[in-house]
């Protein structure tokens, strides 16, 4: 067969057919000019990001009825690209401290373009729901660099910098929070830690790694014996994890909670459950334990935990998804008492420790658990430093083969803030919860329903404000009214029966004035609900 022949003229050179100063894939002028205006885009999306509702006022669907039905097949100038992005105005009349006329702003002209009008804003100094998801100047750029360089650093011999720089950040923050040296790289007991996308992805690696080291010594045949603990205030993606990993969901035990012991997953109740699956045959593998519930930010009591879950070889991990980056402040750390009996430990850097979503932090003692689960040595990857075992490969810490550079944003956010001011940035939020829990406790209609351990406040109004009326129902419609203003975000938990309205503070953006102001716009939706009823 003879070899083709190629046209010259038909070789694609790596530009478009476009009129711009250039128009290849990438080229040096043509990103720094369009790097340059998507800096300046955002720098005024953060100065004018206050005049913006926090929740999108969107109806579901609104976004296919703007765009077209097929990708265009002519190349689009970003200029016109970046209009589709924001709304047509900023709002820059507009501050949303009352809420009477927001339906007949949302309606006009102002916002008219395709995405930012679907957009519930995260990093605005007055978004209070959830827990946070924080983004900072070196947050930023760390994420902008690691996308520019594009390393895929699945093992050493990929990108050897981007393994040792993520290896050397792990021992640092684990130092940070004064971390056992058992889970520490350095420490030299054989533990270490890597950067997940999600804790998800964290808990089905240690379910995961736990199952198999548990099934090699029972046999495989008793994969259906297994059984995971956790209590009723457990994270819900830790269910997701489960279902993955193939434990059967009849074998979660969900222990339930109660008000006397502030909803913590009680030692007892732990202690009975476990007797009685090994009663009944079953086998204990995995317990979940968390520092700071998403529903109120309680403590399970690790110690105590980790003293029943020895005795049954049971799998600890600790989930410290919000409240693990507040124990880089040393008054934070008592929290963390019986760590050194757990068997893993993660928590997500990009809610509170300002590294931008995604980068959950996980230490593990024995990282063979780990790779002896996940790794997988194809001829095509082998190389002799990861043959003579001289290295770490991330690719056998996950669940996915490739991985992006994340220690590159932690290691920029670290050095550019310094630990000093990372505790600080905390502690402002903490204070500034103090506060906002001062005028909730100054107003007899209010209550504040689960002890403040952190930044998140738990409170609604009182029965005894409400008299007859439906105490839950009454909160839910007053969140629903205040969400649908634009002014503030919150969420809700219900717990024990009991419907609360969340404050989470940790917006990098969020001073006392912004706590001052959701506490006006609070109590004058509260005042009108009265009013009202």
């Amino acid at each position: 067969m003879g070899t083709m022949k190629i046209n010259p003229e038909h070789e694609f050179d790596g530009q478009f057919s476009i009129n711009t100063s250039s128009s290849r894939l990438l080229d040096p002028e043509e990103f720094r000019r369009q790097g340059h205006m998507m800096v300046d885009f955002l720098a005024d999306y953060f100065q004018n990001i206050k005049k913006y509702p926090v929740l999108s006022q969107v109806e579901p669907g609104y976004l296919k009825k703007l765009l077209p039905d097929s990708a265009p097949y002519k190349p689009e100038l970003i200029e016109k690209i970046q209009e589709d992005v924001e709304s047509r105005s900023i709002l820059t009349s507009i501050h949303f401290t009352r809420c009477t006329h927001v339906r007949k702003i949302l309606d006009s002209p102002l916002v008219e373009r395709d995405i930012f009008p679907g957009l519930t804003h995260w990093q605005s100094p007055n978004f209070f729901a959830y827990f946070p998801c924080t983004s900072s100047t070196a947050g930023i750029l760390g994420e902008m660099l690691s996308a520019g360089l594009n390393v895929v650093g699945f093992s050493w011999i990929a990108s050897p910098a981007a393994t040792e720089l993520e290896s050397t950040v792990m021992d640092w923050l684990g130092k940070m929070i004064n971390l056992p040296k058992t889970y520490h790289f350095s420490g030299g007991h054989g533990g270490g830690g890597v950067i997940q996308g999600t804790t998800c992805e964290a808990m089905l690696c240690t379910i995961v790694a736990a199952r198999e080291q548990m099934l090699e010594k029972v046999g495989r045949e008793k994969v259906d014996k297994l059984v995971v603990y956790a209590s009723d205030q457990t994270h819900f993606s830790f269910e997701k994890a489960v279902k993955i990993s193939g434990i059967k969901l009849e074998n979660f035990r969900v222990i339930p909670t109660t008000k006397d012991i502030e909803f913590a997953l009680d030692p007892k109740s732990l202690s009975r459950t476990i007797e009685q699956d090994i009663k009944s045959g079953f086998i204990p593998l995995f317990m979940c334990a968390t520092i700071g519930t998403t529903s109120t930010t309680v403590v399970d009591p690790l110690k105590l935990l980790c003293e029943i879950t020895k005795d049954y070889g049971i799998w600890v991990h600790v989930d410290a998804v919000y409240a693990g980056d507040a124990c880089i402040c040393p008054e934070f750390q008592h929290f963390l008492d019986g760590i050194e009996n757990a068997n893993s430990f993660s928590f997500n850097a990009h809610k509170w420790l300002f590294s931008n979503l995604d980068c959950c932090c996980l230490w593990v003692k024995d990282p063979s658990a780990l790779t002896n689960a996940l790794s997988t040595r194809p001829e095509c990857l082998r190389n002799k430093a990861t043959d003579t075992e001289q290295v770490v490969d991330y690719k056998d810490w996950q669940l996915s083969l490739s991985r992006r550079f994340r220690a590159l944003k932690l290691w920029l956010v670290l050095r550019s803030y310094g630990i000093d001011n990372l505790r600080n940035f905390i502690r402002s939020h903490v204070k500034m919860a103090k506060h906002f829990e001062q005028l909730v406790s100054m107003d007899e209609r209010f209550e504040i329903v689960a002890p403040r351990n952190f930044s998140m406040v738990c409170f609604r109004v009182s029965p005894l404000a409400l008299g007859s009326k439906q105490v839950n129902k009454f909160n839910m419609e007053l969140l629903e009214s205040i969400n649908s203003c634009g002014n503030i975000h919150m969420t809700h938990a219900l717990v024990g029966g009991v419907y609360m309205i969340r404050f989470a503070i940790a917006a990098p953006l969020t001073k006392y004035k912004h706590i001052d102001m959701a506490w006006e716009v609070i109590c004058n939706h509260t005042n009108a609900m009265l009013d009202i009823n």
